[in-house]
């Protein structure tokens, strides 16, 4: 999660990570398929299209933080839409991505951050043209599952530095959202991303989506080992109960901004894998 004055501080952040960061739980990609015959060739153009990438932020963030990984999906051919949700109510935003993919004729693979895990999870149900769900540190509920159904039982650090305001909205305490929330992005980005950081409801938390997505559609997960916003030991469940190709990092929460190539590789992985 992150803002859209991080856009300015982009040249400051590495992303040139080492694949030593990622232990993957899944074989290395396939080889392309042989081009297909004249006759076929319409049919086979189609059959490898890439599909569409669709990015959905979390909380206290806003489609702005995907600036790292857009590039790299689009330097390799893959249109990219980045989902901007308002963050007022879990249903609100499940309606507002649900439009975005909906609006797609060709395959898709629906991206969620944190909270966006949640929005993904309700967003893409019951569509077909949803080929793959690839969460990155984020929830996954059940359906009518609550989202944060279960916060005492893998709490993490940031529970106690969550400050609401007059309306019932979230944000995080900025004294403490380098250390919690982005600790291994340079001091200076995670300033800009605490002073912008997009609130959201708390009422989203006690919400649920009434079909979960992953039941139908074949997932992956991404780990991050040092998250202290969300419990890494309750995304291992998430991964686990969804049965996703799962994937760790050692990374803070925001592994798509500190870690982007390794976010990309996963995502074009779940592109490659479930082409059709």
């Amino acid at each position: 999660m992150t803002t859209r004055n991080l856009a300015r501080l982009a040249a400051s952040v590495a992303i040139g990570v080492g694949a030593a960061g990622l232990v993957q739980a899944q074989a290395p990609l396939g080889v392309a398929p042989p081009a297909a015959s004249a006759g076929s060739a319409t049919a086979a153009t189609r059959s490898m299209a890439k599909p569409t990438i669709v990015l959905v932020h979390g909380a206290f963030a806003d489609a702005a933080g995907w600036e790292r990984v857009i590039p790299l999906l689009q330097r390799d051919g893959y249109r990219v839409i980045a989902v901007e949700n308002p963050l007022t109510s879990l249903a609100a935003d499940v309606e507002t991505t649900k439009r975005v993919i909906d609006a797609e004729t060709g395959p898709v693979v629906v991206v969620g951050h944190s909270y966006g895990g949640a929005v993904i999870t309700g967003a893409a149900a019951g569509n077909s043209n949803v080929k793959a769900l690839v969460y990155i540190a984020a929830f996954g509920p059940e359906a009518g599952e609550a989202v944060g159904a279960f916060g005492k039982k893998y709490p993490a650090p940031l529970d106690n530095a969550l400050k609401p305001d007059a309306a019932g909205f979230l944000y995080v305490d900025p004294a403490r959202f380098h250390e919690l929330f982005a600790n291994d992005v340079p001091a200076v980005d995670a300033a800009v991303m605490a002073a912008s950081q997009k609130p959201i409801s708390a009422s989203a938390f006690g919400a649920s989506v009434p079909e979960a997505a992953w039941k139908t559609i074949p997932s992956w997960f991404m780990v991050a080992q040092e998250d202290k916003a969300l419990n890494p030991e309750l995304e291992r469940f998430y991964a686990k109960r969804m049965g996703a190709t799962t994937s760790e990092i050692k990374s803070s929460h925001v592994a798509f901004i500190s870690h982007p190539r390794e976010v990309t590789r996963l995502i074009e992985q779940a592109a490659t894998a479930t082409a059709k």
